[in-house]
C-alpha cells in the first residue's frame, strides 16, 4: 500500500508555539520558503488551510502551483459560502493549470462563531452537513455531466448547469466523526480525514468509514494528522515536546485563553478530547496541547527519534492510513527536518514490507 506525506502552508512561520492566538497574516517570503522546503523535502502534497480571517485558499494554492513543478495542493474549501457550480469550475481551472496537482478537503464547520464571521448565521450543525451533501452532488455532477443538468434540492436551484473544464485528477478529501459526517463522507469522500488518535480509535473510526462507503459501493482512503515531534535521542524528543507544552501554556494564559475544562462544539475534537485524558498514549502518542487547547484542530503527536516515530507511522499504516498530514510547531524547520530525516525513513521501510509482502504472494 502506498504512502503519501501532507505537508502544511499556514501563511506565516508561526505556531501556538509563538502566540496564544494564531496570526493568519500572509508573509509572501515564508509562502516561497515553505513551497521550495516541502518540494525539495519530498511531501507529496501541502494543506492550505481555510478559516474565516484567513487568505484565500484557493488563491495561494494557484500561486504555490506556478512556483514548483511536483508538489501537489490541498485546498481547503468549506460549502456554503459559494455556489456549487461556481467552486466546482474554479478547482477544475486550477486542477487543469496545476496538471492534476490539486485536492480539495471539504470543511463543513462546526463552530457557529466561525461560520457567522462569513454571514452563514442560524444553521445547525446537522443543516450544514446536509448542505455539504447536496454541494458534493452538485460538484461532481458540474465536473462530470456531459450535457447541461437542472438540480432542486433544499438548498440549491440551478437551471442548465454545464461546465466545460472538468478535471484531470481532483480527489475529495472529507473529516468528522459525527453520524451525519460519516454517511456524507461514505457517499462522496475519496478520502477520509481524521486526526491522530490511538489506534484502537483509528481502527474503529476506519471501520465506521469503509463500512458507510460499502453502503454506497464505494472505497475509500484514509489520512491522518499529526504532530511529530522528534530528536536525536528518545529523551530529547520528550524534553522538547513538554518545553512546547509549558509554552503553549505560557502563550494561551497571557492571552486570557482557558487551558483546562474545554467543552468543544464539535464530534472530532470531543473524541481528542478523550484520547487525551492521558499525556501519552499507545507507543508515541502525545496529546499534552490537545489537552491545553481543547483538541482544536490538529493537536496531537508522536514523539521520539525519527526511527521511533517512522515506526509508529507503520501502525497506523497497517491499519489502512495511507496519507498521513505532519506539521511541527516550528513550520519551516520542522518541515525541513521531516523532509531530510522522517519521511525517506517512512519510504524505505513501507517498500520493504511491500516487496515483503509481494514476494510472499507470488
Amino acid at each position: 500500500m502506498p504512502v503519501n506525506f501532507i505537508g502544511y502552508i499556514g501563511f506565516n512561520n508561526s505556531s501556538e508555539l509563538h502566540a496564544g492566538v494564531r496570526s493568519r497574516s500572509l508573509d509572501g517570503d515564508y509562502v516561497r520558503a515553505a513551497l521550495r522546503v516541502q518540494e525539495d523535502g519530498g511531501f507529496d502534497r501541502v494543506l492550505i488551510p481555510f478559516g474565516s480571517n484567513s487568505p484565500e485558499s484557493q488563491l495561494v494554492a494557484a500561486y504555490g502551483a506556478a512556483l514548483t513543478t511536483r508538489l501537489g495542493f490541498l485546498v481547503a474549501h468549506r460549502p456554503g459560502f459559494t455556489q456549487p457550480t461556481l467552486a466546482a469550475r474554479q478547482l477544475a481551472t486550477l486542477d487543469q493549470l496545476s496538471q492534476g496537482r490539486v485536492a480539495v478537503h471539504i470543511i463543513t464547520g462546526g463552530a457557529d462563531e466561525e461560520m457567522a464571521r462569513d454571514g452563514d448565521v442560524g444553521t445547525t450543525k446537522a443543516e450544514r452537513y446536509a448542505r455539504s451533501d447536496e454541494y458534493l452532488g452538485i460538484l461532481r455532477q458540474e465536473w462530470s455531466a456531459p450535457a447541461p443538468f437542472d438540480h432542486d434540492g433544499r438548498y440549491y436551484h440551478i437551471r442548465q448547469a454545464f461546465s466545460s473544464v472538468h478535471p484531470q485528477n481532483l480527489p475529495v478529501f472529507f473529516g468528522g466523526t459525527s453520524t451525519e459526517a460519516i454517511e456524507v463522507a461514505g457517499r462522496h469522500a475519496d478520502v477520509y480525514a481524521t486526526w491522530g488518535e490511538t489506534l484502537d480509535a483509528t481502527r474503529e473510526i476506519v471501520a465506521r468509514v469503509r463500512a458507510s462507503a460499502a453502503r454506497h459501493g464505494r472505497s475509500i482512503g484514509f489520512s491522518l494528522s499529526l504532530r511529530p515531534v522528534i530528536a536525536d535521542t528518545e529523551e530529547a524528543a520528550w524534553k522538547r515536546a513538554a518545553d512546547i507544552v509549558e509554552q503553549v501554556r505560557a502563550n494561551r494564559e497571557r492571552a486570557g485563553l482557558p487551558t483546562s475544562g474545554h467543552t468543544p462544539p464539535n464530534d472530532g475534537s470531543r473524541r481528542l478530547l478523550e484520547t487525551a485524558s492521558g499525556l501519552r498514549r499507545d507507543k508515541r502518542l502525545w496529546t499534552g496541547i490537545a489537552q491545553l487547547t481543547g483538541a482544536a484542530g490538529n493537536s496531537t503527536g508522536l514523539v521520539g527519534t525519527p526511527e521511533q516515530v517512522a515506526d509508529a507511522l507503520l501502525d497506523y499504516h497497517a491499519l489502512g492510513i495511507e496519507n498521513f498530514l505532519i506539521r511541527g510547531f516550528e513550520p519551516l524547520k520542522d518541515a525541513e527536518r521531516y523532509g531530510r530525516e522522517l519521511i525517506p525513513l517512512v519510504r524505505e521501510r513501507v517498500a520493504a514490507l511491500d516487496a515483503r509482502a509481494n514476494a510472499a504472494a507470488g
